[in-house]
């Protein structure tokens, strides 16, 4: 059974905190086409909401940041996995979640590519899961790199990408998830 699983797509990630969004502009139209198909066929959901615990973030429950966007939105009876690190795994239930459902297969996408998308690609690869990473179905940021160098969104979405394909998962799009 294939799973998708729906990292941070809350509305605290149009913050303007975060930087300029010129990148994967389309990201979540691609997360709600993957998630329309996923309905039709009733196959298993799981959207990972980051509830953080610095009271200066956008993702801090009880905020309206922390609320899901609504082109990716949870149905009633659709998983909501709440997390306060980077990675969906580390304490949640998902493992289990997945396991109890058969869920041998994921589909991964969200926010940030080279943060909480990122760290759960890694850590479900060294769970076992076989992982496709819907790389137009998520996006990032622009930032400095540790040589104080300006890092383009595209250049940080690429090199997480980089970081992750082959011993990871297979990053793929949208459409090709869909064919």
């Amino acid at each position: 059974m294939t799973a998708l699983i729906l990292i941070d797509l809350q509305k605290a990630i149009d913050d303007p905190s975060w930087g300029t969004r010129d990148h994967n502009l389309a990201a979540e139209a691609n997360a709600a086409r993957l998630l329309g198909s996923w309905r039709a066929r009733g196959w298993p959901i799981f959207h990972v909401c980051h509830d953080s615990r610095f009271t200066t973030s956008t993702y801090r429950p009880g905020q309206p940041g922390n609320d899901l966007k609504p082109e990716t939105a949870a149905l009633p009876g659709e998983t909501i996995v709440p997390k306060q690190t980077c990675s969906a795994f580390i304490g949640t239930d998902l493992k289990k979640l997945l396991r109890d459902r058969g869920c041998g297969v994921l589909v991964i996408c969200g926010v940030i590519t080279n943060n909480s998308v990122e760290a759960t690609v890694r850590n479900a690869g060294d769970l076992g899961f076989e992982v496709r990473l819907a790389e137009d179905a998520c996006f990032t940021f622009g930032r400095r790199d540790w040589n104080g160098v300006w890092r383009t969104a595209a250049e940080v979405h690429a090199l997480s990408l980089a970081n992750l394909h082959g011993e990871y998962c297979q990053v793929t799009t949208t459409d090709e998830i869909l064919a």
